[in-house]
């Protein structure tokens, strides 16, 4: 089974992306990172996947989540808009579960100005990004899990928007070295997407050389198809120190994406006792011209016996824009 993931790790990475197309894809709300945990950790996520955002990072963890858990989290994203993630980790039997999540960008409203209103119109318009998503997991082995995601994609602009949908695959292999653990994932590979809607339509001469024409017959503006963005993730997380009160958790991820360069993102995570948790990382490393950069976030968590809440809290810097705050409430049954 080692040898079947290596294999497809390295084939993979030699020939997934042969070159970058850098501002090609669309629908790029589904590589903004989700949950403050994760996100508090750099993003280096793709091989620690034990909590319910793994959905996002990588499917084939939910079927080693301990217990079924619900997780729901917000962040303030770029220029005022707002992403928002839900998911429900839902456990089948020891070696089986579903997860269901919604993946949302709103980017909020605004008045519609004219030439000739320039102070307004009294209408608003909006946009919103959204991905419906039905994730499944198998554990195949003691140590060795696989996990697929099938998602409906959705972006809306006023009154024109586009659809398509996507699949994600992830591996997951817990080696035989204790604590040790490597990741794969797949996102986002899946159809092109096309806008379309009613402020495509627009008036047409179809023959202007010719009097006596109805110059507002209806033509309807054809725009391009552009592809999802395609991304290969590969982690490594080891838990350095562990014992009855401390766990140490250091993570990596090497992220390829098809539109922009080739980067990482590292991140450690201390804990205590199962109850507090503080956690640290780099995303975007040797990412070219990158806005981000290091991470940090804290975890609290109390587990009530047949249930536990957890509430997380990161901060990311985000060089000229303002800093990212998530901020996520949990619940295991």
């Amino acid at each position: 089974m080692k040898k079947i993931f290596l294999i497809i790790i390295l084939g993979l990475s030699v020939n997934l992306f042969p070159q970058t197309k850098v501002g090609t894809t669309v629908a790029n709300f589904l590589t903004i990172p989700v949950g403050p945990r994760a996100s508090g950790m750099g993003g280096a996520f793709t091989a620690v996947a034990n909590d319910a955002t793994t959905a996002f990072w990588n499917p084939a963890g939910l079927s080693r989540l301990s217990r079924s858990e619900f997780t729901a989290s917000t962040a303030e994203w770029l220029v005022s808009s707002r992403t928002n993630f839900v998911v429900l980790g839902f456990k089948l039997d020891d070696d089986n579960a579903l997860g269901i999540s919604i993946n949302q960008l709103d980017y909020g409203e605004e008045e519609i100005t004219t030439v000739q209103e320039q102070n307004g119109t009294g209408q608003f318009w909006s946009a919103s990004d959204i991905a419906i998503a039905l994730s499944y997991s198998r554990n195949l082995t003691d140590r060795f899990s696989i996990g697929g995601t099938v998602k409906y994609i959705s972006q809306t602009i006023y009154d024109v928007s586009a659809t398509g949908f996507g699949i994600d695959v992830g591996l997951l292999f817990y080696t035989q070295l204790e604590g040790l653990s490597l990741g794969m994932n797949i996102t986002n590979f899946g159809t092109e997407m096309q806008l379309d809607g009613k402020s495509l339509l627009q008036p047409i001469d179809i023959d202007p050389a010719n009097a006596g024409n109805n110059s507002n017959i209806s033509g309807q503006l054809l725009t391009e198809s552009w592809a999802l963005p395609l991304t290969f993730d590969v982690g490594v997380a080891y838990n350095a120190f562990k014992n009855e009160d401390w766990l140490l958790t250091l993570a990596g991820d090497a992220v390829i994406p098809n539109n922009q360069s080739t980067y990482g993102n590292l991140g450690l995570e201390i804990t205590y006792a199962n109850l507090i948790s503080l956690r640290g990382g780099y995303n975007s490393l040797f990412k070219e011209e990158a806005q981000e950069g290091l991470t940090a976030g804290v975890g609290v968590q109390y587990d009530f016996g047949g249930f536990f809440a957890k509430f997380d809290y990161s901060y990311a810097d985000f060089g000229i824009f303002d800093p990212i705050s998530r901020f996520s409430l949990s619940v295991g049954l």
